[in-house]
Formats: C-alpha cells, sequence, structure tokens
C-alpha cells in the first residue's frame, strides 16, 4: 500500500496535465508549436520539443495530431488566418486593402518569418507540401472573392484571371520583405496594385 503525505498517497501525486481539459491541452500545444515556430522556423519543431515545453504528453500530441505536419498545420492555420473581405465597390480599391493587410503582415506577422522555411521543406517533404498548398489558398482566397465580386458588379476588365493577380501583388510586396528589404510602404502597395492590374488588364 502507498505511503501516505499530508493525506495524498505517495506514487499517486495528482498529475496536473491529467486534469487539464481538451481546451486547455490543445491550447498549450498549439502555443508551444507557436514559439517554436517564430524562434527557428520549421526545422525547430518536433512533437518531442513541443511536448516539453507545453507540458502535455506526447501520446495526448498524437491523438489530436496524428503527425508534426498535422500539428504545425493546425498551429499555422491560426498564426495565418484568411486576409479580410473588404468590399469598397470596385476591383481595385478591394485589392488596395488586401495587399495593404499583407504588406503589414509581411512587416510585423510571425508567420513572415516561418514561412520561408515552409517552402523550403516543401520541396522535399509532401506532407509539408501540402501544408503549403493549403496556407496558400488561405492567403488567395480573398482575391479570389474580389474578382468575383468584381465579375457581379460588371466592372470593365472583369474576366481578369485572379490567380494572376494574387501573384503580380504578393510576388513583389514578398520580394521586398525577403530579398530587397526595401520599405513595404503604403506608396509601394498602391504601385504594386496598379500594376497588376495594369498587366491583366
Amino acid at each position: 500500500m502507498d505511503s501516505k503525505i499530508g493525506g495524498t498517497a505517495v506514487g499517486r501525486l495528482p498529475d496536473d496535465r491529467a486534469r487539464r481539459s481538451k481546451a486547455a491541452l490543445v491550447a498549450a500545444t498549439l502555443a508551444a508549436t507557436h514559439e517554436l515556430l517564430s524562434e527557428s522556423g520549421l526545422g525547430g519543431v518536433s512533437v518531442d520539443e513541443v511536448s516539453r515545453r507545453s507540458g502535455v504528453a506526447k501520446t495526448t500530441i498524437y491523438r489530436y495530431w496524428p503527425t508534426r505536419a498535422a500539428l504545425v498545420l493546425d498551429a499555422c492555420a491560426q498564426m495565418t488566418p484568411g486576409l479580410p473581405t473588404s468590399d469598397t465597390g470596385s476591383l481595385a480599391g478591394d485589392l488596395t486593402v488586401l495587399a495593404t493587410v499583407v504588406a503589414q503582415r509581411l512587416r510585423t506577422g510571425r508567420w513572415s518569418s516561418i514561412l520561408p522555411s515552409i517552402i523550403d521543406a516543401a520541396e522535399r517533404d509532401p506532407q509539408i507540401a501540402e501544408l503549403h498548398s493549403r496556407l496558400h489558398l488561405v492567403m488567395t482566397a480573398a482575391f479570389r472573392d474580389a474578382v468575383e465580386r468584381s465579375r457581379q458588379r460588371g466592372e470593365s476588365g472583369a474576366d481578369r484571371d485572379p490567380a494572376k493577380i494574387a501573384a503580380a501583388i504578393m510576388g513583389p510586396l514578398f520580394y521586398r520583405r525577403w530579398f530587397s528589404r526595401e520599405a513595404l510602404d503604403d506608396a509601394f502597395v498602391r504601385f504594386v496594385v496598379s500594376s497588376a492590374l495594369n498587366a491583366a488588364a
């Protein structure tokens, strides 16, 4: 029989982890994953380290996320919310709002320091490639919606290809963030949107 200290059996000490709710376990796991992604990119995320930081058992983590990629996808989905819908009444206005939000996230958002490591890993890991594809869909959905609203309004040139518009806007913003490191200011955002619309006309 276990001896007792202060009414609690030795060897059966309360396990705080066992008493945590599912929501608390999920939140702790995702928070630890966020930290690791922000600190060292995708390469720094392992289930062992997430378990150590979060205090959540590996078996519990695997119960909710069967693979590391699934865990990273869930964490990134929370860190990279879809772009907001903004109906300004014109395609140029909608795209300017979207490009401004992207530029702001590139300047301040945690995902801007994480995305390069995901792009790199996607070249070799099919699961991460799937993660990358899903993130791309999340990031570009608002551009497709903006073009569709333009079509419904009957705007001139409403047959533009949303994929090409998104690429023409996101490409220069990404270039400035990770290559030239020049300012992602409002003047550049307006220039990029104008150039993208002219090219797609």
